[in-house]
């Protein structure tokens, strides 16, 4: 059996009908048996193909944080809460935010805020009331089982910044903890703006949980302006005199 072809970056040895037939689909929705056993002998970035499957199958899983909701608005009456992915990627966006101003390192604090809530994926949203008669694994021990099969770097990678952002002991764990306080605290305003009305017991929680000064100073500001505070000032700044006599919002103007 000859030897799998080694591909590095930028290496498009393999003929291309071969890599035609790995990626068109069969009737099944497979890719046909010739491609699949092409694809089979490949080594990608250092990746053999069972790798392969097992990074492909961490996205998918990822996926399902897409259809999760976050169960504990329905405590506020909030019946089609956001989902954990929206919340994990603006968790991202303000951690970011705060390691700039804190002076932390803003990569390694948003990669924490995006796989925070990845264990959901198999335990599913766990809100407050339910935590004291609904029992989990460790997140530690459900980290590595989804990543048991990755390549290594990845694996070791993803262990490693969980297992940081669980033991809250750099500035960057703990703003990324702050960035999720923050995040829920942001959402609950929201939802308050849209007239729902149990939802200062969030604001208030988490409020009392941020450590960091940037976090305070940006939850402060969140509270004493509305959430649609910014498409008003992009409104404001774009009239013209002759919009002047227009009650209409900017954005819903021709």
């Amino acid at each position: 059996m000859p030897p799998a072809p080694q591909l590095g970056p930028g290496d498009h040895s393999l003929p291309l009908p071969r890599l035609a037939a790995a990626r068109s689909p069969s009737s099944d929705g497979r890719a046909p048996a010739a491609g699949r056993a092409a694809a089979s002998a490949l080594i990608v970035c250092g990746m053999d193909h069972d790798e392969l499957h097992a990074a492909a199958r961490y996205a998918y899983e990822a996926g399902e944080l897409k259809l999760s909701r976050r169960t504990g608005w329905w405590h506020a009456g909030v019946r089609d809460p956001e989902s954990v992915a929206e919340h994990s990627w603006r968790t991202a966006v303000i951690g970011y935010a705060l390691a700039v101003i804190e002076g932390a390192d803003a990569a390694a604090t948003a990669a924490m805020c995006v796989f925070h809530d990845m264990v959901e994926t198999r335990i599913g949203d766990i809100p407050l009331i339910a935590r004291q008669y609904v029992s989990h694994q460790p997140h530690e021990a459900i980290v590595r089982d989804q990543t048991l099969d990755l390549p290594a770097a990845v694996r070791d990678s993803l262990r490693d910044l969980m297992d940081a952002y669980e033991a809250q002991e750099s500035p960057e764990a703990r703003l990324a903890r702050d960035a999720d306080k923050l995040e829920c605290l942001i959402q609950a305003r929201e939802y308050e703006h849209r007239g729902y009305g149990a939802v200062q017991p969030w604001i208030d929680s988490n409020y009392a949980q941020l450590r960091s000064a940037a976090a305070r100073g940006l939850a402060d500001a969140a509270l004493e302006i509305a959430p649609d505070a910014w498409w008003r000032r992009v409104a404001a700044l774009r009239r013209t005199p002759a919009d002047a006599s227009d009650p209409r919002p900017g954005p819903q103007r021709s």
